[in-house]
């Protein structure tokens, strides 16, 4: 990514720039806006963050989630080619989630109730525990774009069609714990001079292009 300071497509003020280890050899540089809460992500950048990327994301989201957020507009504009974005639906393990997305494959505003969502911190409500939220409360403001939803009819944001959803205890204790593990395990040290050794050490094994591939993966970190 350049260093040219992107506006964000929601309210069009500067968002702020935040790197985050990546899998590959750089940083990740994502744009966030916290008035909006809401994370801009370039093509491939939300899959490319690490585990240890993602919990500092979390734990950055929760310090933020203080104050509401700006309601989404319907004319969220890309910040790279300025054309609007399109309101998205997919799945992320069994969670429903919702993004806005540039049609010319520049990237997606993603705000943060989603990408917990997404990420598998927080779950959407299922069809009995909205049934006993309607017993007490009739509307409720959508934790996605902040449009109100009266629970009485609907169970999820006529506006995105988020659902509604919560911090569930044991999924975030689940989350938090398999990241970590992910995280120790990526940064386990490797002994690459045993590891290239035993590779050419192997008895009558010619040098083919693939061996010379292994070794420079385990020299490089690369495939």
């Amino acid at each position: 990514m350049g260093s040219i300071e992107r506006g964000c497509p929601n309210c069009r003020q500067p968002m702020q720039r935040r790197n985050f280890a990546g899998r590959g050899p750089g940083p990740v540089a994502l744009d966030l806006c916290m008035g909006c809460q809401s994370i801009w992500f370039d093509a491939y950048e939300s899959s490319q963050l690490t585990p240890g990327a993602v919990l500092e994301l979390f734990d950055l989201i929760h310090r933020a989630q203080s104050q509401p957020p700006r309601p989404l507009s319907q004319s969220c504009a890309c910040p790279v080619c300025h054309h609007g974005l399109g309101l998205t639906h997919d799945i992320e393990r069994t969670n429903h989630i919702t993004y806005y997305r540039c049609p010319e494959g520049h990237g997606r505003l993603t705000t943060f109730a989603q990408f917990l969502l997404e990420k598998n911190f927080v779950r959407a409500l299922s069809p009995a525990e909205v049934s006993r939220l309607r017993a007490v409360v009739t509307r409720v403001r959508c934790t996605s774009c902040g449009a109100p939803i009266d629970i009485g009819n609907d169970a999820a944001c006529p506006y995105c069609r988020a659902p509604i959803a919560i911090l569930d205890a044991d999924a975030l204790q689940g989350s938090v714990a398999q990241l970590t593990a992910a995280e120790q395990a990526r940064r386990q040290p490797i002994d690459r001079r045993a590891a290239v050794e035993s590779l050419l050490a192997i008895p009558n094994e010619p040098r083919t292009a693939g061996t010379i591939q292994d070794v420079l993966a385990v020299l490089f970190n690369f495939s």
